[in-house]
């Protein structure tokens, strides 16, 4: 008979021969696996703990003072847009240089293209510049051209409503098509619009269908470059290219139509909305602006985190065992629970302030009715989805707490067992000198082997000092104690 030793079992095994019987597993054996296991436990539970959040009052106050500071910043330095049509600046100072910072990224696009600015360096030539190279069929205004004849079509709306200029999957699929196909689709109305022929002008390189697909890449990404700060022909700010989050009301119609479903009345309203306030100055160089204040939220709560826990470690550690891989496992601010519950308060409270904010003006501008237009001006999408994000990170946490807290339980009882265990065979090692102990079987009682087995069992009893009374020492003993056990 032969008991292997079990992962999750500490027991000992005995392998029996004709004459004898000797032991797979000593107690140094078994002292091993029992420590092994006791340290794979605590970790399970190290890993169940590392899920929960550990910040203090001290943490929430900080990560709430930070949501309070960039609050403030996208009240009075983000703001709103201001219409294109009406200034050169924008009334935010922070959309103001987030404008000037895109007109310096043109410059540098059209010079890494090969644009000699020596012979004019205004940004007008750049864009004109950058449009001839990366020249599309769509780029229609609805100003004399052949996209007059579609309805509400003008310079100051027509990045949006053309589907080769919003900055999606879908927008690069349409201007790869259109430019496959010389055509121009548009979205106008909660409906999809397609002009055929749109432009003899523009052409495909490459002589490869792999290689016209990668010219069509190029030329859209090279397109929306151009038209980033508005078209060669705008007057003051210009119409960007759209927001990436509004762009998808276009899609929404785009492909329900394609799919035979009529667009219902919320998606022709919600696309109405996106329309006038793109209008308004709200593309894609606003909705970097509005990251900053996020970008700062995310940036000082992580740091205030660091410091503190840098701070900790410093004052509780001595000189000379500081390293620098501990002080990094004690501060790093990106993967534990803790900093990701600070930025979920950090990101709530500033998505609070700017809720707050965005609901007051748009009942104050419809003197007490509620102006969507001006809430979703002031509305930060940028601070609403990374809050979303921690949000979700949250739900997913708690999920995974919830699943794992019963392992953690079940790991802290079996520590108990296997430490009583590991205590146990402590004892017997400095109480025995040989490194063998029996584990006997019930299948030795119908088996000649039996005898020779409970004469080596005489020896430990021996040593245990168990009463000689009580020591089976002969087999005529061995089989009364049966009987009298099958009795029983």
């Amino acid at each position: 008979m032969s008991q292997v030793v079990e992962t999750n079992k500490l027991i000992f095994g005995m392998d029996i021969g004709d004459n004898e019987f000797s032991f797979t597993s000593s107690i140094e054996t078994a002292l091993i696996s029992a420590e092994s296991e006791i340290q794979s436990l605590k970790e399970t539970i190290t890993s169940v703990e590392s899920l929960r959040p550990n910040c203090d009052k001290l943490d929430y106050a900080l990560a709430a003072s930070s949501g309070v500071l960039c609050g403030i910043i996208d009240i009075f330095l983000v703001g709103k847009p201001n219409k294109s049509q009406k200034t050169d600046k924008m009334n935010s100072p922070a959309a103001d240089v987030v404008d000037r910072w895109f007109e310096k990224r043109i410059f540098d696009f059209a010079k890494l293209c090969g644009w000699d600015s020596k012979k004019d360096d205004s940004l007008s030539t750049a864009i004109t510049f950058l449009e001839e190279k990366f020249e599309i069929p769509y780029d229609q205004r609805g100003a004399g051209d052949s996209g007059s004849d579609i309805f509400g079509l003008t310079p100051s709306n027509h990045h949006f409503k053309s589907l080769g200029h919003n900055p999606t999957l879908l927008g690069l699929f349409f201007s790869i098509l259109d430019q496959f196909t010389n055509q121009s689709h548009f979205v106008s109305g909660g409906d999809v619009i397609s002009l055929q022929n749109a432009d003899g002008k523009s052409k495909l390189n490459g002589k490869s269908v792999p290689a016209k697909l990668f010219s069509g890449f190029v030329n859209w990404f090279g397109h929306l470059i151009s038209d980033v700060s508005g078209s060669s022909s705008s007057k003051g700010r210009g119409m960007g290219i759209p927001s990436p989050f509004w762009s998808w009301t276009n899609d929404l119609i785009v492909i329900k139509r394609y799919l035979n479903i009529p667009p219902s009345q919320f998606d022709s309203i919600i696309n109405e909305l996106a329309l006038s306030i793109y209008t308004e100055g709200f593309d894609i160089r606003f909705q970097a602006t509005q990251a900053i204040p996020v970008f700062i939220n995310e940036i000082i709560t992580r740091f205030m985190y660091a410091i503190r826990r840098l701070i900790k470690y410093l004052a509780t550690t001595d000189k000379t065992e500081i390293s620098a891989s501990d002080m990094w496992k004690a501060c790093e601010p990106f993967s534990n629970a803790t900093v990701k519950r600070m930025l979920t308060v950090g990101h709530g409270v500033f998505c609070m302030i700017d809720l707050s904010d965005a609901t007051i003006r748009a009942f104050s501008k419809s003197s007490g009715a509620f102006n969507m237009k001006e809430f979703a001006l002031r509305l930060n999408i940028a601070g609403v989805g990374r809050f979303t994000i921690s949000l979700y990170g949250e739900v997913k946490r708690a999920v995974s707490i919830g699943k794992a807290v019963s392992e953690a339980q079940f790991a802290r009882r079996e520590i108990a067992i296997v430490e009583n265990y590991l205590s146990g065979l402590s004892i017997l090692s400095k109480i025995y000198d040989d490194e063998n102990l029996v584990d006997f079987v019930d299948d030795f009682k119908n088996s000649d082997m039996y005898v020779q087995a409970f004469q080596k069992s005489v020896k430990l009893a021996e040593l245990r000092k168990v009463s000689d009374n009580k020591i089976l020492r002969t087999k005529s003993d061995i089989d009364s104690y049966f009987r009298e056990g099958d009795r029983q």
